[in-house]
């Protein structure tokens, strides 16, 4: 029992540090891949230079990102049947739907034009390269819809039947996946989210070169549009984020309910700002700061609500299911939520200050903006890997909702020591393949406009071969 216990501690570790290390490049690519199409819709209706190199620039970012995203997303393909066989026997007649979309139409469409995008630079015409880009974009957002409708059925399994002679389930309801409301909600917040890391990641970059005081005039207008995409899609997230909130209350109250830390069921509930203890083991905090009413605002929408505590739900659970420990790890939860919120808090004020200095015409000599806004990109991967901890972490220990738990999921032929060994070279390989995707991304990020310009000329010169 203990080795088997090890080697699913193991196995969910293995299987969250891929998840996380792959979950860095899918709302780059969704939301650079947004930027990029905006930024070359500006130059096919103003043909200037400056849209061209911008456009160009960019999507070299976007090309980095793609190409890590696609490694690090195969690992998990493999790791569903190696490490977590007995859950695909159980939902791959469910789970394997999606993910056969997501492959043979969006991850297709994505990639098919992607290469077109790519190659077609002076070769297509200017509206097909421009519907190029587009597609990719559509791909993608494709892409991570039917990824977030397997994903909301683990979390709300809906649209399916148990088949008790095979002791499997199986999909009876297609179109219960994709009005799943956690999948609603959860695929915009997703797509908000990937939004506003495309567009930090411009706003970054387009504040070094201004405050390096290289390609002003490009730069300002990269930074206009990072800055209109990121303002009204922060204030739209924190409305669909609420909203999530109230959907997972009524869905999975054990992930509200820890994420607040509230072990026992209240009415009218204060919102922890902040609080020592109430975690794992201890239900007292020492200290806390509160907002009287806001969790019931955000768990049920109203003052007045009701917020089931972590000691009723576990008797409910317990009478439900059978004996077990059904509460989540609740440091995790809590910090997740308020690093999330915190974090978002700030890149709406962020926001809110680069829109003020654009009315004024002074977002190019801000020294402080551009200092912090530079620094300001590593915020969306903090908020991005603390939402998907508290997603993930708040479902256990269920690895889908009410069917099957996580220690059931595992492969019983893997041993813990072979989880060691891949776990070392993941580690490893990942570690290399981040540095070299980091070196990469500040290296093009960096380059000159002029530099770029040159670089391309001295390409269309070169003599073709002939075979």
């Amino acid at each position: 029992m203990l080795l088997a216990a090890v080697s699913v501690d193991l196995s969910r570790v293995q299987f969250a540090s891929t998840s996380i290390f792959h979950f860095f490049f899918v709302p780059v690519t969704i939301g650079l891949a947004f930027i990029v199409a905006v930024l070359e819709t500006s130059w096919y209706r103003h043909p200037t230079q400056e849209y061209k190199q911008v456009t160009r620039f960019f999507g070299t970012l976007l090309l980095i990102s793609v190409a890590v995203g696609v490694v690090t997303g195969l690992v998990q393909e493999f790791e569903f049947g190696m490490n977590w066989s007995a859950y695909s026997r159980f939902v791959g007649d469910v789970f394997g739907g999606p993910l056969a979309m997501e492959g043979l139409a969006a991850f297709f469409l994505e990639s098919t034009f992607l290469g077109l995008w790519i190659f077609g630079w002076d070769r297509l015409s200017r509206r097909v390269h421009l519907m190029c880009i587009w597609l990719v974009s559509l791909g993608s957002l494709l892409s991570a819809a039917f990824i977030m409708a397997a994903n909301s059925w683990m979390q709300h399994p809906v649209g399916y039947t148990i088949n008790t002679t095979k002791n499997v389930a199986q999909l009876n309801n297609i179109g219960a996946l994709f009005t799943n409301p956690v999948f609603l909600w959860g695929y915009v917040h997703v797509i908000l989210a990937s939004l506003v890391t495309g567009s930090l990641i411009v706003l970054a970059v387009s504040a070094w070169h201004l405050k390096k005081q290289r390609n002003v005039t490009a730069f300002h207008r990269t930074a206009t549009v990072a800055l209109v995409v990121l303002l009204p899609v922060m204030v739209l997230i924190l409305f669909v984020g609420s909203e999530l909130g109230v959907v997972e209350d009524k869905y999975q109250p054990m992930k509200i309910a820890a994420a607040e830390a509230q072990w026992n069921t209240c009415t009218r509930c204060s919102f922890s700002l902040f609080q020592i203890g109430g975690g794992n083991n201890d239900q007292t905090p020492t200290q806390i700061l509160e907002v009287p009413d806001l969790l019931s605002i955000l768990a049920t929408n109203s003052p007045n609500g009701t917020v089931q505590g972590l000691n009723q739900l576990q008797a409910e659970y317990v009478q439900k299911y059978g004996p077990g420990y059904y509460v989540p790890n609740v440091f995790i939860q809590y910090w997740s939520m308020r690093v999330m919120a915190y974090l978002g808090s700030l890149v709406l004020l962020l926001a809110l200050w680069g829109a003020w200095l654009l009315r004024r015409r002074k977002l190019d000599r801000s020294k402080w903006f551009l200092f912090i806004a530079i620094w300001a990109v590593i915020t969306p991967f903090f908020m991005n890997t603390a939402g998907w901890l508290l997603t993930e972490s708040g479902r256990q220990p269920w690895i889908v909702q009410g069917l099957m738990k996580t220690s059931n999921g595992i492969s019983p032929s893997v041993s813990s020591t072979d989880v060691w060994i891949s776990l070392i070279v993941f580690y490893g390989s990942y570690l290399l393949l981040g540095v070299v995707a980091a070196f990469l991304m500040i290296r093009y990020g960096r380059k000159d406009l002029e530099a770029e310009e040159a670089q391309e000329a001295a390409e269309q010169e070169e003599p073709e071969l002939v075979y």
